[in-house]
């Protein structure tokens, strides 16, 4: 889009159709996200079945503060996000860019308390794949439940990355009176997905503990 969304491109008649087409191609894509996680939810409701005591006794090395923290964080942060979005609609543009803004300044401290996580697994021997020494004597099924811990709890991050980035450059672009109102509604679209599927994540990872 040129000058982030304040212009129509040539293939489209008007702005309506743009915004539209925006925004069908994001619902398109939030529902392939969709099928990736309910597949990798699919896969973890399997083997807990067949590994429960493992998968508990995996949950436990979990902090649940440091979960439900990150959970906090980013249900504040769509918050921010749709009052943002809200504000824009009403001309309300400074406000609005700081409100996104302070959304994407959460999404990297959401990413800085996972970062903290991934080290104290690492510190105390446990890897992607089951390696590390916490396995030598860990309940058969626990490679199983750290490899799927570290897949969707980082594809996720790279999710809030991504997200993190694109609300950065919106909150610039706003700014600049270069944003335009649709822009900003499919970019709060993917930071609500990521929102959600954190609040799935958070249950199966820090909380089920039998």
């Amino acid at each position: 889009m040129a000058k982030g969304g304040t212009e129509r491109e040539a293939h489209f008649d008007s702005m309506e159709r743009q915004a539209s087409a925006a925004r069908f191609g994001m619902w398109v894509f939030l529902a392939s996200e969709v099928l990736l996680f309910g597949a990798l939810f699919a896969l973890y409701a399997s083997y807990r079945a067949t590994w429960p005591y493992a998968f508990e006794e995996g949950v436990r090395e979990n902090d649940a503060v440091l979960g439900t923290t990150n959970t906090l964080l980013l249900i504040f942060g769509s918050f921010l996000v749709a009052l943002g979005s809200h504000r824009f609609t009403l001309g309300k543009r400074v406000s609005s860019a700081a409100l996104v803004f302070a959304s994407a300044l959460i999404g990297v401290a959401f990413l800085g308390i996972k970062t903290h996580e991934y080290l104290t697994h690492f510190s105390h021997g446990i890897f992607p794949g089951g390696r590390g020494e916490y396995f030598d004597h860990a309940p058969a099924g626990s490679a199983i439940f750290f490899t799927l811990y570290f897949t969707m709890t980082g594809l996720h991050g790279i999710h809030v990355a991504v997200g993190t980035v694109v609300l950065t450059v919106s909150a610039i672009q706003m700014l600049r009176r270069e944003f335009a109102p649709h822009s900003l509604e499919v970019a709060a679209l993917y930071w609500h997905l990521v929102d959600c599927i954190w609040i799935f994540l958070w249950p199966l990872y820090y909380l089920a503990r039998g």
